[in-house]
């Protein structure tokens, strides 16, 4: 089941709410569980205790990432995580609800997209909105919108016109498959692979020609590879991300209010210019668009 994310469209490159880009996103991590020290090195800001949320842990956020995430999540564990966008977002959460800290709680992302996981209170991971995904879990407001980037081994050319000849690598459970098989229509059965980290080693030892997945997340992989990587495209799917609670929780309003807030004080503007513009390397506006 493939995922990914529209509002009023902000100056810059960062814009919440409205449509931007896309992502892709399922990490199949084992049951596990990391407290983060506070707020760590996240800069909250707000009226603390203005809103009241009702948390598995008492005087705890509990929040499922997808790892690893660069720039939304800074840290490869549960354990490490001191920063980020998605990070910084639920410490403000946190804050603004009265909380102590930010709990980083690892589940299988699939089981999370079935409303069947516990022992959370809500999934920031770069999720996209969709109508099949709300029969089983609710999403929030959107927060962020992304689209579909291209990632290639540096000097291959591809380009929008060959694309669809090419050995094409997927995320397993996003919306991109589902999207390259109905808009881009490749000549070659496209590769799935259960983990991000799978699917750029792939590409890094020739076994596919180029990794479509969320623009932020390729442009953040292209920095970190030296070189080695760099994104040539991207889709413009106008895909919104949203926060994941199940049916069950009492929290959508208020995680609704507190996102609003945040687009309004210039929240997610800072976390962008803090986390995002350093990782990504480049203003994702800037990467041509490929038309399927």
């Amino acid at each position: 089941m493939p995922m990914k994310r529209h509002a009023i469209r902000q100056p810059g490159w960062f814009r919440t709410g409205a449509s931007f880009l896309l992502a892709p996103l399922l990490f199949g991590l084992t049951a596990a569980t990391a407290v983060a020290a506070q707020f760590s090195n996240c800069e909250v800001s707000g009226t603390r205790g203005s809103v009241k949320l009702e948390t598995v842990v008492p005087g705890a956020l509990s929040v499922r990432p997808v790892l690893p995430a660069p720039g939304w999540w800074n840290g490869d564990s549960p354990e490490t995580i001191n920063g980020g966008f998605e990070y910084c977002m639920a410490a403000n959460m946190a804050y603004r609800a009265g909380l102590d800290r930010v709990i980083v709680v690892s589940r299988s992302f699939a089981q999370i997209l079935t409303g069947q996981a516990k022992g959370f209170d809500i999934a920031l991971s770069e999720i996209t909105i969709t109508d099949e995904r709300k029969k089983a879990v609710n999403f929030t407001d959107p927060y962020f919108d992304s689209d579909m980037g291209v990632l290639v081994r540096a000097g291959d050319k591809i380009t929008a016109e060959n694309i669809k000849t090419k050995r094409l690598g997927v995320k397993q459970g996003t919306t991109t498959h589902q999207f390259l098989e109905d808009h881009v229509k490749p000549t070659q059965p496209l590769k799935v692979y259960p983990e991000v980290a799978a699917m750029y080693a792939a590409l890094a030892a020739g076994q596919v020609d180029a990794v479509v997945y969320d623009t932020p997340n390729v442009l953040a992989r292209a920095k970190q590879s030296e070189g080695r990587f760099e994104v040539v495209g991207r889709y413009d799917t106008g895909e919104r991300w949203g926060g994941l609670v199940n049916k069950d929780s009492p929290n959508m309003a208020v995680f609704n209010k507190l996102i609003q807030e945040m687009k309004d004080d210039g929240t997610f503007d800072r976390l962008a210019a803090q986390y995002l513009a350093p990782s990504l390397g480049m203003d994702p506006n800037k990467v041509p668009i490929f038309k399927p």
